[in-house]
């Protein structure tokens, strides 16, 4: 009897105003859940970045195959759609790329409506699985969870190259207070934003506006000043 290929699919980064989105698909044969489970692969936000970096490698060893894909704030920019026909449309990528096709996918949902998620994807790929699409996927089925691992690892490392370059950026989260006054200093600096941001997040105009009115507060009060 042959054994089952399991898929997971997840992303991180869908958020942040700075850096990449990251893709990550896993395929794991069945016989091999068990010791995901042992290793303590569960939802990457439940774990410390530590113990993500740790079981990159040993996720990897276990599995079929594997695809992760970087995205650009500028491919971010570029998109003709919406954020989530963007995330379909390259979940679509990933899975079409991995030579090992999965049985059985589940995928992280980003849509509202989980199945039609799980069915538009489908209906891109060069294989036919049976799909299970839900919200918090990465939290119920261990192949999402290997996933998001996969790609919160990718997408850490790629913010600690940019820390490198640019400084303290914070975790490139708008809400993130640390990632606002790297933002609102560069652009006060340089009159305009880094290359690794994403310009079409409200966050920027929303700076940029701020920056802009009190520039024009601090004129007003000037020339009033010198009356």
């Amino acid at each position: 009897m042959s054994r089952m290929k399991l898929g997971g699919i997840d992303e991180a980064g869908r958020g942040p105003v700075i850096g990449p989105l990251v893709i990550a698909a896993v395929v794991i044969d069945e016989k091999n859940l068990s010791k995901l489970e042992a290793l303590g692969v569960r939802d990457s936000k439940k774990l410390t970045p530590r113990r993500r970096e740790k079981l990159f490698n040993e996720i990897i060893e276990l599995l079929d195959d594997y695809a992760i894909i970087e995205l650009s704030p500028e491919q971010i920019d570029e998109r003709e759609g919406t954020m989530n026909e963007f995330e379909i449309e390259n979940f679509v990528r990933v899975l079409n790329s991995l030579k090992v096709k999965p049985d059985v996918l589940y995928i992280d949902a980003a849509d509202i409506k989980e199945k039609r998620f799980g069915e538009i994807i489908g209906k891109g790929l060069n294989f036919s699985p049976k799909i299970i699409a839900e919200h918090k996927a990465d939290a119920k089925y261990l192949p999402v969870s290997a996933a998001s691992i996969l790609a919160k690892v990718t997408r850490d490392k790629a913010i600690e190259k940019l820390k490198k370059q640019y400084g303290e950026i914070g975790s490139g989260y708008p809400s993130d207070p640390r990632t606002r006054k790297f933002l609102e200093e560069y652009y006060k600096e340089h009159g305009e934003f880094p290359p690794i941001v994403r310009k079409s997040w409200k966050t920027l105009r929303k700076i940029e506006e701020k920056l802009k009115a009190q520039t024009q507060r601090k004129q007003k009060n000037l020339l009033d000043f010198l009356k």
